[in-house]
This record gives C-alpha cells, sequence and structure tokens, in this order.
C-alpha cells in the first residue's frame, strides 16, 4: 500500500503542537491555511463575573453557547478571493466594511470578521492578563517603544529608525511585545498597522446600537447575520436597564462630546477613552454600562493603555479598531473610531478573519 501524507494535517498538528494548543490551523473553501489563535470561554469567565453575565457575550452566537472562538492570528489579507490569516504579507486595505464582510465570508461556513463584540472579548482578556500589546503605531514602529520595529512591506527589511516612509508592515513581523499575550502565539498587530472594522456595533446619529452578543459572527456559508444599515437586528440600549430595545425608543444611551444630557456617555473626539464620563442627572445605570464595557464601548478600568475614541454623532458610523500607522499613543486594542461610513475605504482600513463553529 502507497503511502499518503495528509499535508493540511501535518500542518495544523504541527502548529498546535509548537504552541501548545493556543494555535491552529483551519483551512478555507479553497483549501488556503489561515493561523488561528484559539481563545476559550474559560479565558473570559472572570470577566464575565466581574460584569455580572452568566457568560462572557461575544461566545453566544443566536442563542447557542460557543466553547471557543477562533481569532486570526494575523490581520487579514486578500488571497484568491477569500480572507487568510497568513504570517508575513501585506494587510488587506482600502476596503469598506460591506467588502470586507463578504470577503471573509467567502471562506465558508462559520467565517466571519472578526467582530466587535470579539474585538471587546480581547480588550478584557488583556486588562485580565496586565498587557496591553504595543504595535506599528509610529511609521513601522511602536510609538512607545521606538526601538520596536516590525518589516516595511514595501522593502522587506526592519521600517527605518527615522520613523518615515513606512505604512503597513508585513503581518506578524514585529516582536512578541507586538502581541495580545506577549508570546510568539498571541494575536498579532492589535494595536496600530491598519485600523480593523469590526461588524456589530454602529452609531445611529449618536445612538449606541448593536446586535445581540455575538450574533454578528453568525455565516452558514449561504445566509447569516444582516448587518446591513436597514437591518431589523440592530437594538439599542436601554440607559436605566441595559436591556436591548428598539431603536429610536426613548431613554437609550448616546455617546455625545459634551453636556449633560440623561443616559449620555460623554468623551471628547479624540481624548482617550479611558476618560468618558457619565454625566447626566439620570446617569446611565450600572447594569447598561456592565453591557456596553462587554461589548468594549464603555472604559473597562481607569487604565486602558491610552487607547482613543473619536466620534462622529450625525448619520451612521460603523467601527474600526486598533489604530494604525500614524495614531501614536492614541493607538491600541482598546481604541474605537466611530467617524467612518461603512462606505468609506482607504490605505489605512482593514479587518481580520475569525471563525465560530
Amino acid at each position: 500500500m502507497a503511502l499518503t501524507i495528509n499535508v493540511p494535517d501535518t500542518l495544523r498538528k504541527s502548529v498546535e503542537a509548537a504552541s501548545n494548543g493556543k494555535n491552529t490551523v483551519l483551512y478555507t473553501a479553497k483549501g488556503q491555511p489561515c493561523y488561528m489563535n484559539v481563545l476559550q470561554r474559560t479565558d473570559l469567565a472572570a470577566a464575565a463575573t466581574a460584569l455580572g453575565l452568566a457568560n462572557y457575550p461575544a461566545f453566544t452566537v443566536n442563542g447557542v453557547l460557543k466553547s471557543e472562538l477562533l481569532i486570526g492570528q494575523h490581520i487579514g489579507s486578500s488571497s484568491n478571493g477569500e480572507m487568510v490569516s497568513q504570517p508575513g504579507v501585506r494587510p488587506v486595505n482600502t476596503i469598506t466594511h460591506d467588502a470586507a464582510v463578504a470577503l471573509a465570508r467567502a471562506n465558508g461556513a462559520g467565517w466571519h470578521v472578526m467582530t466587535n463584540a470579539e474585538w471587546a472579548a480581547l480588550i478584557h482578556w488583556c486588562i485580565l492578563n496586565g498587557f496591553m500589546p504595543r504595535g506599528n503605531s509610529n511609521y513601522g514602529r511602536s510609538s512607545d517603544v521606538l526601538t520596536e520595529k516590525g518589516v516595511d512591506d514595501v522593502t522587506g527589511r526592519l521600517a527605518l529608525d527615522t520613523g518615515t516612509a513606512c505604512t503597513w508592515t508585513r503581518t506578524g513581523s514585529g516582536p512578541a511585545s507586538w502581541r495580545h499575550d506577549n508570546t510568539p502565539f498571541g494575536v498579532a498587530d492589535l494595536n496600530g498597522n491598519v485600523w480593523e472594522w469590526a461588524p456589530g456595533m454602529r452609531l445611529n446619529a449618536g445612538e449606541i446600537q448593536i446586535l445581540a452578543d455575538n450574533d454578528a459572527a453568525a455565516w452558514n456559508g449561504t445566509t447569516g447575520a444582516d448587518l446591513s444599515a436597514t437591518s431589523a437586528a440592530w437594538k439599542a440600549i436601554d440607559g436605566a436597564t441595559g436591556a436591548l430595545v428598539a431603536p429610536g425608543t426613548a431613554g437609550t444611551v448616546k455617546y455625545a462630546v459634551s453636556g449633560t444630557a440623561d443616559y449620555t456617555l460623554v468623551r471628547a473626539s479624540g481624548a482617550t477613552f479611558e476618560g468618558m464620563t457619565n454625566p447626566g442627572v439620570n446617569p446611565v445605570s450600572a447594569a447598561a454600562l456592565n453591557l456596553l464595557k462587554a461589548h468594549g464601548l464603555y472604559p473597562v478600568s481607569a487604565a486602558m493603555g491610552g487607547d482613543g475614541i473619536w466620534l462622529t454623532l450625525t448619520g451612521e458610523t460603523v467601527p474600526i479598531r486598533g489604530g494604525n500607522w500614524t495614531y501614536g499613543a492614541l493607538a491600541g486594542v482598546a481604541a474605537l473610531y466611530l467617524s467612518g461610513a461603512r462606505s468609506y475605504s482607504n490605505t489605512a482600513f482593514g479587518a481580520r478573519p475569525a471563525f465560530v463553529l
């Protein structure tokens, strides 16, 4: 009998063995390998307990509780009509929100752009474990530690000491401190490089709206979460109770850049996230704040690395997260930019694939 070697299975097994199970390899519909980080529900158990929740919301999709999420270890790159997670390549860029969603879904059932709820899970993981990753926030270098560099995508060499010319760095090319767990097996480039679309949340005329739990991740290969501007799945948050309610309902939670309106969270656009206030005569309740924290929309602690928040309070804006190569200290895993329409695209806008069974 001839010996048959299953190359993909060999690759997956070698990656899992080398990382002690922290990483695995999944294959797209066209057979392209994707390097993934395994995020267990138990990893966020303490965060859920602190928020008074039975389970962290990112692990519930359409009412079904999941034991794990698989997060792209690398910012997505576009390959053969799919969005893959691979090291040492150019991150996908100049892509709109809806095009990013379609590119990730082309990978097959279970695949999606990493959602806002999944971003929030990684924010909480970093805070729980006392490490906020650095990254390409200063033209190929870390703005916090300028000697930390990634590989310039254009030259194929480490970024210049001068902090000029470099834009994107190749995926995963920075040091371990550019990964969420400060090891070679962590999720890379959550801080800087390119902003990443994070579906499942939006502002609409300043009103905070989300899809419940992690329903934004749903995709069976044919149908899935309706993330469109007119979707009936969008829900606002009752400022007094934290319940999900119809958009436009009286007393829902909103963002503002000034003032003391009821159930309104206030922070100047372009300021640090952790300085957000809750100054209304009728402030946002603890229950609503806990839900917002679980979705990465209110400071989890007083020390979130100085990451920034940007707000536009007219029309629909959808989130990009993490910062890019120009944002300096305001870039970071908790950085939240809510000043762009879903139709926006430029060289600094990318996305990351994720997978849920």
